[in-house]
């Protein structure tokens, strides 16, 4: 697939990052497991990834704005377009050596996502959409599950962990939803949950209190992928919200309504 100029940007971008993280990976696995020393080594890593994204994205097309999670946001000389950049979806993942996390790279444009790229270096995986041009897995166009049933479908979710005040709610889903599907699993990369969703892995994604970068690339993804994507309250948006239910169009109404309550 022969995509945009800001496309093949994008993914340049992502490439040269993963491979930096790729390198910093190798080394996180032989440290000591001292959560102060790891800590700190995967900041470092963080923000070079983000460090080498902005400089390739920016280099690129400076008059666009940017918002990222390590530097935040800045206005650009065209305020119709913004870089949304998560530099390592799945840092508790690389931190402990687990090999599943990514790079997250989207364009807004007029406050739509119109393209977006998801790096996964470990497994050598990138997923990317751009606005009316379908969904890629390498050179492959990808398409959401075809499954019609909740009893043989797999979601994906995220956990609160250490004191976050969404457990009860969290917990009330996985109530309601277990006993109805085939499973559900909580890797620890929304990015990549997203992108599971796009390739069919997972037939569904739902969670609560993400940020814009979590989100922003998976969502075009999951959209040119055939899927339906909505925040948790059907008239919220989901990159304000930070919250997001989303599926393949046979199972998504049932599964909305379970997590929805």
């Amino acid at each position: 697939m022969v995509g945009s100029a800001n496309l093949n940007i994008m993914i340049k971008a992502a490439r040269k990052a993963g491979r930096a993280l790729a390198k910093d990976f190798r080394e996180v696995e032989n440290l000591q497991v001292s959560v102060k020393g790891a800590g700190d080594f995967v900041s470092k890593a963080d923000i070079g990834a983000e460090k080498i994204i902005k400089d390739e994205l920016m280099g690129a097309r400076p008059t666009y704005g940017w918002l990222a999670e390590e530097g935040g946001a800045q206005e650009g000389q065209d305020p119709t377009r913004r870089w949304i950049v998560d530099p390592l979806d799945g840092t508790t993942n690389f931190l402990h050596g687990l090999p599943h996390w990514a790079v997250s790279i989207a364009l807004e444009h007029k406050g739509q996502i119109v393209a977006g790229v998801i790096y996964d270096p470990t497994k050598d995986e990138l997923f990317f959409a751009e606005k009316g041009a379908g969904a890629w897995m390498n050179e492959t166009r990808i398409r959401v599950s075809g499954r019609h049933r909740m009893i043989e479908s797999i979601f994906a979710t995220g956990l609160p962990f250490a004191g976050r005040g969404d457990l009860p709610d969290t917990l009330k889903d996985l109530g309601r939803l277990l006993p109805v599907c085939a499973g559900v699993r909580r890797w620890g990369s929304a990015a990549l949950d997203l992108a599971y969703v796009a390739a069919g892995r997972y037939d569904g994604f739902w969670e609560r209190r993400l940020k814009s970068w979590d989100l922003a690339a998976g969502v075009i993804i999951v959209k040119e992928a055939g899927g339906l994507v909505e925040a948790m309250n059907p008239n919220g948006d989901v990159l304000v919200d930070g919250e997001i239910v989303c599926a393949n169009e046979p199972i998504f109404a049932g599964f909305a309504k379970i997590v929805r309550g």
